[in-house]
């Protein structure tokens, strides 16, 4: 499976995107602020194309989508959350946008997960983030 994220709207809090897997749209997300120079903690992931694998977070305390080998990041997640405040490096989905937020973030991130999790069985997943032309 094929997930992609292009980034859309760069402010100085977050960063929006869309996620499409296959091509069709799937939800909206929320990183942190794009950084020349990572800050902890504050700063979105490079872009480029990484796989997904689904493990055990000791952080969340449950099953979730890891990003793996992402340069100078560890445990980055795809997890639910609204604001850059809800994420070190992670990707936070949502149903809806607005200026630094996604909203229906729980509801996004249990349809988005089912489809990794089917996927994951019998192919390797992989989510590729690149900003919007």
């Amino acid at each position: 499976m094929d997930m992609l994220v292009t980034r859309q709207t760069l402010t100085d809090e977050s960063t929006i995107g869309e996620l499409t897997i296959d091509g069709v749209h799937q939800c909206f997300t929320l990183e942190d602020k794009v950084r020349a120079e990572k800050v902890f903690g504050e700063t979105a992931i490079p872009a480029g194309r990484y796989e997904v694998v689904v493990n055990f977070s000791n952080h969340f305390q449950k099953m979730l989508p890891e990003l793996v080998s992402v340069p100078n990041f560890e445990g980055v997640r795809i997890h639910s959350g609204n604001t850059a405040k809800d994420t070190e490096g992670c990707i936070l989905v949502g149903t809806t946008k607005g200026t630094n937020v996604v909203n229906g973030s729980r509801d996004a991130f249990n349809a988005l997960f089912a489809k990794i999790q089917a996927a994951a069985v019998n192919e390797k997943v992989f989510i590729e983030i690149k900003q919007a032309t």
